[in-house]
């Protein structure tokens, strides 16, 4: 069963991101691409987290970010405008409890699961805030790369501002917005 899974997440190599499809990026990235960054984001902010006293399981947010995106190797990446009829949170419920279920602790996973998507836990939120900030870095780069339309993307970092990690990472948010100012 194990390896069944292990051979089904290997869609998320061979899955693009959808948004990016949808305005105009050719070949974006994979799932798989940005589910990785957002493991090294997380790994890197809760690594400073703990430094800054902040007590959390850095153990814990890099399960939560290596597996946030799992259900879409199921579902793929349904894009925004798709949501709006779709009842995609549901959808990926569905595939998550069946994907884990094949995992060594499907339980435990399913929680891990549900703490990214239902902010129940500081490391679930930090990965929240290391997903939309890996998203914005990836605009950034399409953008310099010469590739318009990605406006909608940078809405994201409102909520990048009003997250509980944004007083320690701010410095990072307003970093990447100036680099995009820059590009104009």
């Amino acid at each position: 069963m194990l390896l069944d899974l292990l051979i089904e997440v290997g869609n998320l190599k061979r899955l693009p991101r959808t948004g990016w499809l949808l305005r105009g990026v050719s070949n974006p990235e994979s799932i798989a691409d940005h589910s990785f960054r957002t493991a090294l984001i997380t790994l890197f902010l809760a690594d400073e987290l703990r430094t800054r006293g902040v007590d959390i399981s850095v153990e814990r947010a890099v399960k939560i970010a290596l597996i946030h995106d799992l259900a879409e190797a199921r579902i793929t990446d349904v894009p925004l405008t798709a949501q709006r009829y779709l009842d995609k949170g549901k959808a990926e419920k569905r595939a998550a409890m069946e994907t884990f279920l094949k995992t060594p602790d499907p339980k435990e996973y399913f929680r891990l699961w549900r703490e990214y998507e239902e902010g129940l836990s500081l490391e679930g939120r930090l990965v929240k805030f290391a997903d939309r900030l890996e998203m914005l870095i990836q605009a950034y780069e399409y953008e310099k790369a010469g590739f318009r339309d990605l406006g909608e993307f940078w809405g994201t970092v409102e909520k990048l501002r009003e997250s509980e990690f944004y007083a320690y990472f701010g410095e990072l948010v307003e970093r990447l917005v100036a680099l995009r100012k820059d590009l104009r």
